[in-house]
């Protein structure tokens, strides 16, 4: 019979699979200063974080209460490239705003 025809078995060489893991997820975190303006935040969430205007607004009224938020977790490039984008527009626009990442427990 010839090889790779029913019923005859090849010796076939079998890489084990490494597991693969689920990368990690990144926060993006809003923080709290004196000089930035709330309608700046609320803009900003909803136009690079994609919220609503009643999510825009919460996040925006914790980061005013706690000193800090969540906007979103995304994986690390997009986690970074967020903060990197909102970071210049804010700049541009004078606002100290301040965005930091961190690793999603």
């Amino acid at each position: 019979m010839a090889p790779g025809a029913p019923g005859v078995e090849e010796d076939v060489e079998v890489e084990e699979r490494r597991k693969t893991s689920t990368p990690k997820r990144f926060k993006v975190l809003f923080h709290n200063d004196d000089y930035t303006t709330m309608e700046y935040v609320i803009e900003v969430l909803r136009r690079f974080f994609h919220k609503s205007e009643t999510e825009a607004l919460h996040v925006m009224l914790t980061v005013h209460k706690k000193g800090k938020a969540i906007a979103g977790v995304y994986p690390r490039d997009v986690a970074e490239t967020k903060v990197a984008e909102v970071m210049r527009d804010a700049r541009d626009r004078g606002h100290p705003l301040l965005l930091t990442t961190e690793p999603e427990e």
